[in-house]
């Protein structure tokens, strides 16, 4: 399993929490260190809208002006965006053999899951 997302989000730190303390093995992937591929964002806008794997409510959302805002409208300028600020990416992202199994983090969602 591998957990996407960035050291200092706050969210992705309560999901390493709940997977460690509950001997859950992953690998985290941070994506400030490592990026992301468009051939992986490709493979996650197959699974998931571009409207669900854009954080419209995050701060690099918030911080970009009202032209790059209304610029995206599909997948293709998603992920142009998502390539450009890989933080725009809501998170964590919880994946296995290529799937996604979680977008962002709930304990409830977590159990259910795990």
């Amino acid at each position: 399993m591998r957990l996407f997302g960035i050291p200092n989000c706050n969210t992705v730190k309560k999901a390493r929490d709940w997977l460690t303390g509950h001997s859950v093995a992953y690998e985290f992937h941070d994506f400030k260190k490592n990026g992301v591929s468009q051939a992986l964002l490709e493979s996650w806008l197959s699974q998931l809208p571009w409207e669900k794997l854009v954080n419209r409510a995050g701060m690099t959302w918030r911080k970009l002006s009202d032209a790059e805002k209304s610029a995206v409208i599909d997948a293709n300028t998603a992920l142009n965006l998502m390539l450009e600020k890989s933080s725009v990416i809501k998170r964590p992202v919880l994946v296995k053999d290529g799937k996604i199994l979680c977008l962002g983090f709930t304990e409830a969602a977590y159990k259910e899951l795990l």
